[in-house]
């Protein structure tokens, strides 16, 4: 090939195994599990999805994984993949405090459980940024043996207010 541009796809060897959307459309025709036993965010999960994809929800209970967000929601993902032995979604939800390197992060009902929101603020005073992102993150594992997709949704905030 000249000019150093990649093949055309009608170039190339065709291949045997199903196309991309076609091994969607096999997966998705059975039903994701959403994990949760919480019931607000099966609402939620509900009127985005709509029918779109077929769904059911499932409490498990699964290890409180520390990490990133993101490793966090892949790591309950593979367990919950495993668990159920077919498609699953999770979903976090994070607090991110610039200051404080992105804590309380995933664990912050535990966070304030112990210091308040008294606590919290008495902790940011020591701070000039009092900036933080809400983050929420899904994975999607289509199986037991596969890797999750990662969504992240971030929206920045301010608390000038402290």
């Amino acid at each position: 090939m000249s000019g150093g541009y990649p093949p055309s796809p009608s170039s190339l060897p065709s291949q045997s195994s199903p196309s991309g959307n076609e091994e969607a459309m096999r997966v998705l025709t059975r039903p994701v599990t959403f994990v949760t036993g919480n019931a607000k965010k099966l609402e939620e999960v509900r009127a985005i999805l709509g029918n779109s994809i077929p769904f059911q929800s499932l409490r498990l209970d699964l290890p409180e994984l520390q990490g990133e967000p993101e490793e966090i929601s892949k790591g309950k993902a593979r367990l919950a993949a495993t668990e159920v032995n077919g498609p699953v979604l999770v979903e976090d939800t994070c607090l991110c405090f610039n200051a404080l390197n992105g804590l309380p992060g995933k664990i912050r009902k535990w966070f304030l459980q112990k210091i308040g929101h008294e606590g919290l603020n008495n902790l940011l005073m020591a701070y000039e940024d009092k900036s933080a992102y809400a983050a929420c993150v899904f994975s999607l594992a289509l199986g037991p043996n596969t890797e999750p997709l990662t969504f992240v949704g971030k929206t920045m905030v301010n608390f000038c207010a402290l």
